[in-house]
């Protein structure tokens, strides 16, 4: 072999010296590349996280205002309910009063027509009486405090009230008094 002229040894040693200067500059860019990719990776899952927590947060809110409608109502549907039953009383006097003779039609017309008034506030309200007589007991609607034997009536019919029973669409306010046959 023959030994190298120092011309010709020089660019090789430029080109080791430019591929050695090039590595590292093309290390920086990666490193500088992967703190931004990092970076943006962690700024994508910080975005998910905030939308996720977002989501969360409109459900929750979501229903908490159902929620509150629904009290609203059962505290609007309750207080009807408790108003209602606060002048049942006052209905089953009227109903006693009516079943009672008199002589005085002008006092009989007076609390006919008041208790036909009080049938209307109560149906405005939604306040309905329960069907009882000549139905089929039912202890979800009716409170049976007497049996009788009749063979006119069919089982489990009722045959007398005692007094009405009300209620709020399917709320039961006061359950009927009733006589139940067979």
């Amino acid at each position: 072999m023959h030994p190298m002229s120092k011309k010709e040894q020089q660019p090789e040693e430029v080109l080791q010296e430019e591929q050695t200067t090039q590595a590292p500059g093309t290390e920086a860019a990666e490193e500088a590349a992967n703190p931004l990719l990092e970076e943006l990776e962690a700024l994508k899952k910080e975005q998910a996280d905030q939308e996720d927590r977002f989501l969360r947060l409109a459900a929750e809110y979501d229903n908490y205002r159902r929620r509150s409608q629904k009290e609203k109502e059962s505290a609007w549907a309750d207080s009807k309910a408790e108003t209602a039953a606060a002048f049942l009383p006052v209905y089953d006097n009227l109903e006693r009063a009516l079943k009672q003779d008199t002589a005085d039609e002008a006092y009989k017309k007076g609390v006919e027509m008041t208790m036909a008034q009080l049938k209307e506030v109560l149906s405005k309200l939604g306040i309905e009486e329960i069907p009882a007589l000549g139905e089929p007991f039912d202890p979800n609607l009716h409170n049976a405090v007497m049996h009788v034997e009749d063979e006119d009536a069919g089982e489990n019919t009722i045959v007398e009230v005692f007094q009405a029973g009300f209620r709020n669409g399917e709320k039961v306010i006061r359950f009927s008094m009733v006589k139940v046959a067979n």
